[in-house]
């Protein structure tokens, strides 16, 4: 049964991959030359979410930001790198939640990994806010990366939960 699990939840991951990839780079797109949110500034479109150009050149909340072209490169790599890494471990991954998650992260990194070689940064665009509170800003790679790492969490306490449950292998009679 495993077996034949494995194939279709490396299907799974791989086109969710390809999914988010191509989902990321399309509303970046339509951002930058559609909305031209460059040249527009702010646009409200709620009480709570505002959309809002930020050239991300750190990651993840702009920690680390990155100005000179060797801190591009090495944050380009190591996206890169990681890619390659969730490609190899969704090829070896037998379960569909794990393989859905993998595929989430795997989209979302080389998202935010082909923005920094073409573009010198990664294209952040949502803001959240309530009143004076300030969420960081984001983009779609960012949202499938949190949710893969809410699905990884998942998986491993219903892991967990599951091995708890699971009978033991029965003691041969006597």
């Amino acid at each position: 049964m495993q077996a034949t699990l494995m194939p279709k939840a490396r299907t799974l991951g791989f086109a969710l991959a390809a999914l988010i990839f191509l989902a990321d780079q399309a509303s970046k797109y339509y951002i930058l030359a559609v909305l031209r949110l460059d040249e527009a500034g702010l646009l409200t479109l709620s009480p709570f979410v505002d959309l809002v150009l930020v050239w991300n050149r750190g990651i993840s909340y702009g920690l680390f930001q990155q100005h000179a072209d060797w801190g591009r490169y090495l944050l380009t790599f190591l996206a890169i790198g990681a890619s390659v890494g969730f490609a190899v471990w969704l090829w070896r991954t037998t379960r569909i939640l794990p393989a859905l998650a993998i595929g989430l992260v795997a989209g979302g990194a080389l998202g935010n990994g082909v923005d920094r070689i073409f573009r010198g940064a990664v294209v952040d665009f949502v803001l959240l806010h309530w009143g004076e509170w300030r969420w960081y800003v984001f983009n779609l790679a960012d949202v499938a990366i949190v949710a893969a790492v809410a699905l990884l969490l998942y998986d491993s306490w219903l892991g967990k939960a599951q091995s708890v449950n699971t009978p033991t292998e029965k003691e041969p009679s006597r």
